[in-house]
């Protein structure tokens, strides 16, 4: 039999253990209450030197139902620091590394609705890294990590004469390799040859000869972070082309033969 020593002993053990139950729980809920989620349409993005890039950045669409208030958004670049601070409905740029002044924003009403997406303009080999977006408003707080890769790509143009479908393409960084294929999908013979300016830039001719007229042509530029398959179809003297772009986390030839690329981009050209 217990005696009263012991049954005081027990009580205060499970009057212990259910206090801190409960603090375990009320700081569960508190906690589940101040954090929200946030995320991002492409967290491994590809920029393209010297065009704009839009680093999206969002709250999940259960906050954004209703306006959100004392919204305050930070983008951070590992390394190197604040990239833009938007808080009290105004930027805040006291602490903005020299790399982005100038180059980043917001849109306040976007920010108000919950999508603090940061526009990166002009982008440079250098704004490539990790960057986190953190958004504290009324309804929480949260971030996210964003890898943004930067790389140089364009549509090829193209020529036909005698025999020769010709194509070329001006801007294209890491250095590309370059196929040719059929309408079945075989892989031609052809030539191609590469120009590079003192920033590192490639530029490339590839040549196929012994086109035919009315035949559809693929030709496939790729490095590991773009690719662009052109499709090229001679019509007498001309040539009517449709371009796609693709982009990987791996290499683009990995992710074609598993079917894991999505395209991104559809460029229509007619070339005389």
């Amino acid at each position: 039999m217990a005696t009263v020593g012991q049954i005081i002993f027990y009580s205060m053990v499970t009057f212990i253990f259910i206090f801190a139950a409960l603090i375990i729980l009320i700081l569960s809920l508190a906690f589940s209450k101040s954090t929200s989620t946030v995320m991002s349409r492409s967290t491994k993005p590809v920029a393209n030197l010297g065009e704009d890039k839009l680093l999206s950045c969002y709250v999940s669409t259960e906050v954004q139902q209703n306006r959100l208030s004392v919204v305050s958004v930070i983008w951070e670049k590992k390394d190197l620091g604040l990239v833009y601070v938007y808080k009290d409905g105004a930027p805040a740029l006291a602490g903005q590394a020299p790399q982005f002044k100038g180059r980043a924003q917001v849109f306040p009403d976007a920010v108000a609705a919950g999508n603090a997406s940061l526009l990166l303009r002009s982008v440079k080999s250098g704004d490539d890294g990790e960057y986190t977006c953190s958004i504290s408003s009324s309804a929480g707080r949260g971030n996210v990590n964003i890898q943004l890769r930067t790389a140089a790509f364009s549509a090829p143009t193209f020529r036909f004469s005698d025999g020769v479908l010709t194509s070329e393409a001006n801007s294209w960084f890491p250095k590309p390799n370059v196929t040719w294929l059929n309408q079945t999908g075989n892989v031609l013979n052809a030539s191609t040859s590469f120009t590079q300016n003192s920033a590192g830039i490639v530029s490339l001719v590839s040549t196929l000869h012994s086109a035919q007229v009315s035949e559809t042509y693929n030709c496939r530029i790729e490095n590991n972070l773009a690719v662009a398959l052109a499709e090229a179809t001679i019509t007498g003297s001309s040539v009517s082309a449709r371009t796609y772009f693709t982009f990987s986390a791996a290499s683009s030839l990995i992710l074609l033969n598993n079917g894991h690329v999505m395209i991104s981009v559809l460029c229509f050209c007619y070339v005389a």
